[in-house]
């Protein structure tokens, strides 16, 4: 995926904007550009950056707007933010667009910079397995975000030709409503999906829009694609499957790629969808996640 229009560099950015508090940081993050390391583990819950920097050797600095909680340290003699996002692709629009602007955009002139900064961001997510052999407390490497959800429709960009021949071959496999946002594919970074699939699951992550229906669950209301987990578990393409349900990569991929970063998805599976199972222990699962990724992204 590639951006078709950027905002050129030294144009003014209205206070409307490019939202900044009294004291110069990002409005929902808090962050100012000291604060934001070259490694950014992002995670949906607040509560995992703790597991997160309790790995640091150090921390020199903490922040929290909102779900928005950030610790940022040292880990192997490399400096790494721990971020949370909350829950959705919406949340992931805001954290990638202030990331970007973080390190990408003079805050005081309020001009993007002609020199480009590109970070590494990794999510340590959980999942829900697609697969029948893909089991619980197991994980899942992202190779591309397949997005329900509608960020990116919102953003000039265009597909890479491979990414333009997975979503063709899944929209012919599954019949989709025309009243759903048309999907769009985002592919993560090859190099960091390499390192971090060895000795793990890869595929296709499907990101929803929601918990419940938009990932097939039915409580009290049936859904608008009927079997729609099992056309996902089903689908192929050129040895690649759909592996998983979350409700982040998506954007993150394709914002990413927009903007220039490197991005990645991990995930811990707590439920797999086929085989209808949930994790016993998945705290104990996604622990050994963030110890693999951060030994893995500062070796």
């Amino acid at each position: 995926m590639r951006a078709t229009r950027l905002i050129p560099p030294g144009r003014p950015l209205a206070d409307s904007e490019l939202v900044l508090g009294p004291d110069g940081s990002v409005y929902h993050l808090g962050l100012r550009p000291e604060h934001v390391g070259d490694l950014v583990l992002v995670a949906g819950d607040p509560g995992r950056i703790a597991t997160i920097s309790a790995l640091f050797e150090r921390i020199e600095h903490r922040a929290q707007n909102r779900e928005f909680v950030s610790h940022t340290g040292v880990y192997h003699g490399t400096r790494v933010t721990a971020l949370a996002t909350g829950i959705g692709t919406d949340n992931i629009d805001i954290v990638l667009n202030e990331l970007d602007a973080l390190v990408n955009v003079d805050l005081e002139r309020r001009t993007p910079l002609g020199t480009h900064r590109s970070l590494r961001i990794v999510r340590l997510g959980t999942c829900g397995s697609l697969q029948p052999d893909i089991p619980v407390d197991a994980r899942i490497v992202s190779t591309h975000g397949l997005g329900l959800d509608n960020v990116l429709h919102y953003y000039a960009h265009e597909h890479e030709a491979e990414e333009e021949a997975i979503l063709n071959a899944f929209l012919a496999h599954v019949p989709w409503p025309a009243a759903l946002p048309r999907p769009y594919l985002a592919t993560g970074d090859a190099g960091l999906v390499r390192l971090m699939a060895e000795g793990n699951h890869a595929g296709i992550t499907a990101t929803a829009g929601g918990f419940y229906g938009p990932q097939g669950r039915q409580i009290r209301l049936g859904t608008a694609v009927e079997k729609l987990n099992e056309r996902f578990t089903d689908f192929r393409h050129e040895g690649l499957r759909i592996a998983n349900y979350e409700m982040e990569t998506s954007a993150l991929y394709g914002l990413g790629a927009l903007l220039g970063h490197r991005t990645c998805t991990v995930c811990t599976v707590v439920a797999n969808r086929f085989r209808r199972e949930f994790s016993r222990d998945h705290h104990a699962a996604v622990r050994a996640m963030v110890g693999e990724v951060l030994e893995r992204s500062t070796a």
